[in-house]
Formats: C-alpha cells, sequence, structure tokens
C-alpha cells in the first residue's frame, strides 16, 4: 500500500439538480451507484469522477430525489468522492459495510441502479448479483437505471450535433470518391480490399478526422462477414465484376465530446447487379426506410418510441420478404462520443431494448441480410447492408446524410 494518494481534479458534467427532477419524475425514490476495481465505467462518467483513478476497494454514492447525497467509503480509500457533494460515512470491516449501507438508504425503498433484469440489457447491468441480493434483503426495490443512463449519457447537446454533420458531409464525400477510385482501379489492373482501407484511411487523415479500428471493405463472400476487417495478410482481390460492401466511421480529431458518423453502403464493380442483388438491396432499403419512418412518425406524433419497436418495424418488413433468418444482428446502435453509445440501440433481436429514443440523440439505422454465412466457404456468398444516422429532437427526426436508394455502379 503507498503511503500517499494523490487526489486527482477533473472536469465534470456532473449535475445533481438534473438528476433529482428526473428521479422524481420517475417516482424513484434514488439511484444509487456503487463500484469495485472499475467494474461500473458509466458511474464515473455520470457522476464526473476520473476513470483513471486507483480503486481497491468498494464505494457507494446515494442520490435521493430530494435532498443531499450520501458517500459510503472504505477508510484507507476515504478520499475517492470527495469531488461530489455530500455528507461521507466511511467503513472497515464487511460487517460495518452492510450496516452502513442500509443507514445510508434509510426512508428510501424504490432505488436505481446499474442493473437490467434478467440481464436483458447487458450494456446496463453493471451491478453483480450479490449486491442486489443484499439490498433486496433489506428490503429494496431495485429497479434498472437505464433511461436514466441514456438520459445523462446519450443526449447530446447542440455543439455536439454540430460535430456530427461536419463529420458527416466529410465521411459522405470520401466515400463517393472511394467508389470511383475502386472503378478505375478495377479497370486498370485490380486492387484489393486493404488498399482501398488504406485509401480512405489517408482520405480521413487528411480531412481531420479520427477512427479507432476499420473501416471495412468487403468483397465478394467477404460482404456476407458482417463484421469481416481485411488485413495486409487476408486481404481478398477486387475486380471487375465484383460485389462490394463498404462500412466507415469517423469522428472529428482532437474533439473528445465529438459526435461519430458511421454509414455502409453497397455496389458492384463495372457491372450491373443482378436480378438476385437487386432483391436483397431493395428489400434492406425499404426495411431501413421502414424503421426510419417508424422514429419519424412518433417523433412527429410526439408519442414515445422504444429501441424495440424501431428495430421490429425493420425486422417485420424483412420477415414478410421471407428472409428473417438471414437479417441475424440488430437493425441500429446509438451513437454519441462513443461509436457505440449508452443511448437506446434499436434491438429486439440479440436484446429486448425498452429504453426509450430521446430527443437530441444520434443512432444508425443498419438493417442487412447476409446469404450464406461467411463462414460457409461458398463461394457465392455475399451481403448487403443499408446503414444511415439519425438525429431526433423534440417533435422530428431526421436522417443526417446521403441514403442510399440503389446500388452503386463503381
Amino acid at each position: 500500500m503507498p503511503n500517499t494518494i494523490t487526489k486527482t481534479t477533473i472536469d465534470t458534467k456532473f449535475d445533481l439538480a438534473a438528476i433529482q427532477q428526473a428521479l422524481r419524475e420517475k417516482k424513484i425514490d434514488g439511484w444509487l451507484f456503487y463500484d469495485h476495481h472499475h467494474r461500473d465505467p458509466l458511474a464515473y462518467s455520470i457522476l464526473g469522477l476520473d476513470p483513471n483513478a486507483h480503486v481497491t476497494r468498494r464505494w457507494y454514492y446515494f442520490i435521493p430525489a430530494q435532498g443531499e447525497p450520501k458517500k459510503l467509503v472504505h477508510r484507507i480509500e476515504s478520499f475517492k468522492l470527495d469531488t461530489l457533494p455530500g455528507t461521507k460515512t466511511a467503513y472497515s470491516s464487511w460487517q460495518e459495510l452492510e450496516s452502513q449501507i442500509a443507514t445510508l438508504l434509510t426512508g428510501a425503498t424504490r432505488i436505481a441502479m446499474q442493473y437490467s433484469p434478467r440481464n436483458a440489457i447487458m450494456y446496463i447491468s453493471m451491478v453483480d448479483a450479490g449486491t442486489i441480493e443484499l439490498l433486496r434483503d433489506l428490503g429494496k426495490q431495485i429497479v434498472s437505471s437505464a433511461d436514466l443512463v441514456s438520459q445523462f449519457e446519450a443526449v447530446l447537446t447542440d455543439e455536439q450535433l454540430a460535430t456530427h454533420y461536419v463529420a458527416q458531409k466529410r465521411i459522405d464525400q470520401i466515400l463517393d470518391a472511394a467508389w470511383k477510385e475502386i472503378g478505375t482501379r478495377a479497370r486498370n489492373g485490380g486492387t484489393d480490399e486493404h488498399a482501398i482501407v488504406q485509401y480512405l484511411q489517408q482520405a480521413m487523415t487528411r480531412e481531420g478526422l479520427i477512427w479507432d479500428h476499420g473501416p471495412n471493405v468487403s468483397a465478394g463472400p467477404n460482404s456476407a462477414d458482417s463484421h469481416y476487417e481485411p488485413t495486409a495478410a487476408n486481404s481478398r482481390p477486387i475486380r471487375k465484376g465484383d460485389f462490394v460492401l463498404i462500412d466507415i466511421w469517423a469522428q472529428l480529431a482532437n474533439q473528445p465530446t465529438s459526435v461519430w458518423y458511421d454509414i455502409t453502403w453497397t455496389g458492384v464493380i463495372n457491372r450491373e447487379p443482378t436480378e438476385r442483388e437487386q432483391l436483397i438491396f431493395s428489400t434492406v432499403r425499404d426495411a431501413r426506410d421502414a424503421a426510419i419512418k417508424a422514429v419519424q412518425d412518433a417523433f412527429a406524433a410526439n408519442q414515445p418510441i422504444a429501441g424495440w419497436q424501431a428495430d421490429d418495424a425493420a425486422r417485420n418488413f424483412i420477415r414478410a420478404a421471407g428472409f428473417a433468418d438471414a437479417f441475424t444482428h440488430r437493425t441500429g446502435h446509438n451513437i454519441g462520443p462513443v461509436l457505440h453509445g449508452n443511448g437506446a440501440h434499436l434491438d429486439n433481436l440479440e436484446t429486448h431494448d425498452e429504453r426509450l429514443i430521446l430527443p437530441n440523440t444520434c443512432f444508425s439505422v443498419e438493417p442487412g441480410l447476409y446469404f450464406p454465412s461467411a463462414y460457409s466457404g461458398d463461394p457465392n456468398a455475399f451481403g448487403v447492408r443499408s446503414e444511415v444516422n439519425m438525429i431526433a429532437r423534440k417533435g422530428r427526426a431526421e436522417v443526417t446524410g446521403r441514403i442510399q436508394t440503389e446500388l452503386v455502379r463503381a
């Protein structure tokens, strides 16, 4: 154990008044944050705590719907929550801890935590089962903080939303140029997936964009793998006649709170699409548009819409077309300063996402069909995904960039 520990002061977006107002609106007695060894990164983000702090003991922070917050920390790490408002109590033994938790929550019954019943939304399920058992033994009703997390993690400022549109314009231009480049190279000796990835990366660097990995350029049967990513070692050639899928995403460099832009387009190289390709593309396109319309109609009518409902709009269209088994992933994901953000995903397949799509949030809409699996070894395998981004605001929702309506002919 070190003799001294230096406290870290960081900027915080923590808004106690807004959190307490949200708790009262949802008729929740309080929000209990708990962590040990950074098991809950959401807590650090929402509370504005240092995500790199050295944490070896359990801490608890309780925000009541009304009144002063309360802290419970271990005596040898007693300053861990000193950047936050509220009274502080310390513990050492496990017996003292359990007693102090009961005191901490006196008067509160319905308590929100990073918990999801049956782990339905695993992005929220940060609290271990034992802690839930302890709190239930104390007579507490634990409810999911999922919509609270969306409100305080996924809702974006106007300044942040503006950064999304800057990235959108740059990426749309880069992708348009890339399709032309692929066509030119294919007609003059050919190219390969990894070479086009490098072309895209160089273009994004010139445009002041950053990305975490990728982008993905998938030719022929590789397009049937929804998470394919070419490398120099496994790169497939791209020649005249090939089917190609490009998935590209980025955010503004040197702006860590900027919002990502993430799109996927498909096309054919130096030929006309086959009837099968046209059918699959139009099915995916129309399913995408069904989800877009469901969100737009809900916001125009000021009606709530959950992520699972938007997913169903796309999935039901594909099911009616007879291709349900080939749609193997969710319809979309939340987007923010993190590519896959902490708000509602458009999902009723991998999860039943009951989180509401909130005003001032950004998300993708990206249904896809894949025939057969890329791992089947079938040289005729191919996949179509059509991805746009949307921003919802009070009373309206819009697609933020170009919308693919037909297969690219490169």
